[in-house]
């Protein structure tokens, strides 16, 4: 693993004072949900199917309660690979880009039955490709045992401090939304857009790298998701800006997650922590450089005065946010497996669907390196 280019800093926050009410810094958390109709999962309200696979049904248990994380030591896959993926994107694949800089279809692979050489070159691919989406896959299919066991091929599994999960298998996130769950109404009483950009739990030391997430219900249309790739939003700008980036610092802090979960009544599984890393982060794979702040976790930059970081910030957001042009919309469709690299990327879930339908993911977390930074190149 790559070294960190700079210090950074990791600071636990000892006590998470419930607030008064659902505030939050990110929409996103503004609609997570945090409990559901047992009536209506089992199919007993009338328009509604049963959820399909009850078992990945999410829990929420109070009992589980896990010390900080330790540090450890990834290995990067991706920098084993055969860049001409042979045992990836095989004769049967095919692959289509749904946009020059961003997002692939893959259909014809079966990621259950790769080789470790067809998931190092994976990892490339995904890193390259930023976000791949897998078509008519089995992995819904597999034990919960088994797809845990896959996932940690690329890395330590994190378990999220708030969400619901699997019983027993606290590693697996949950993105559930309930049959006939209404909140989506409440929420739009006061916003205009679900759209929350983010970069998952970037406030860890060591955040997630490939990143898993596959279908298990989904409305009938709605719910997409959508990607951007921050290495391409960092190309955008000047050499100049480029190179002021370099060498500064965000803190990233996980402290309002968990003061809304427990606001709002739900669970906490450990302690919150905020930790520092570098602006401009480097694929230990690809050396690609991307941006690395998002507005749902990213709270300031280090060294500089409030309005200084606010107007940063503030540009650095809105540069990722409207850059449709590095940005990929994935519909979900049944068997369909995502995969993506949360170091080079940042999504946005959409809350579009009205009818009440039941829309369910999981999702395999693994952790990556800690955030580096290499120095600024200009460009010949």
């Amino acid at each position: 693993m790559a070294p960190s280019a700079i210090a950074t800093v990791t600071e636990t926050a000892t006590s998470a004072t419930p607030i008064k009410g659902p505030r939050s810094i990110g929409q996103y958390k503004e609609f997570q949900t945090y409990n559901y109709s047992k009536e209506a999962e089992a199919g007993q309200v009338e328009g509604f199917e049963a959820a399909k696979y009850p078992h990945y049904l999410p829990v929420w248990d109070a009992t589980q309660k896990y010390p900080p994380l330790e540090p450890f030591e990834h290995y990067e896959h991706g920098k084993d690979a055969d860049t001409s993926f042979p045992d990836l994107l095989t004769a049967e694949a095919k692959v289509t880009d749904l946009t020059p800089t961003i997002g692939t279809e893959v259909r014809g692979v079966q990621l259950s039955t790769l080789t470790d050489a067809g998931k190092d070159q994976l990892a490339r691919f995904v890193a390259e490709r930023k976000v791949v989406a897998f078509r008519g896959q089995d992995f819904k299919e597999l034990s919960i045992p088994d797809a845990l066991k896959y996932g940690e091929y690329f890395g330590r599994h994190h378990i999220h401090p708030t969400s619901g999960a699997p019983e027993g298998y606290p590693e697996i996130h949950l993105v559930h939304r309930g049959a006939g769950d209404t909140k989506a109404d409440q929420f739009f009483a006061n916003r205009v857009s679900s759209v929350a950009w983010h970069t998952d739990v970037s406030y860890e030391q060591q955040p997630p790298g490939t990143t898993f997430l596959y279908i298990l219900d989904k409305p009938e249309t709605g719910g997409d998701t959508l990607f951007v790739n921050t290495a391409e939003a960092y190309n955008r700008l000047s050499p100049l800006f480029q190179e002021r980036l370099h060498g500064l610092q965000a803190s990233h802090s996980g402290v309002e997650q968990v003061q809304v979960a427990t606001a709002r009544g739900s669970i906490y599984r450990r302690e919150p922590v905020i930790n520092t890393h570098p602006i401009v982060r480097t694929h230990p794979a690809t050396g690609e450089k991307a941006l690395y702040v998002n507005p749902q976790f990213t709270r300031d930059i280090v060294g500089l005065k409030k309005e200084e970081s606010d107007a940063l910030l503030k540009f650095l957001y809105e540069h990722i946010a409207f850059g449709a042009d590095f940005q990929a919309r994935v519909k979900w469709e049944e068997g369909t497996v995502v995969v993506w690299d949360n170091r080079v990327t940042q999504h946005s879930a959409l809350l579009d669907w009205k009818n009440g339908q039941r829309r369910h993911l999981a999702r395999i977390t693994p952790q990556a390196e800690r955030p580096f930074e290499t120095p600024f190149e200009p460009v010949n």
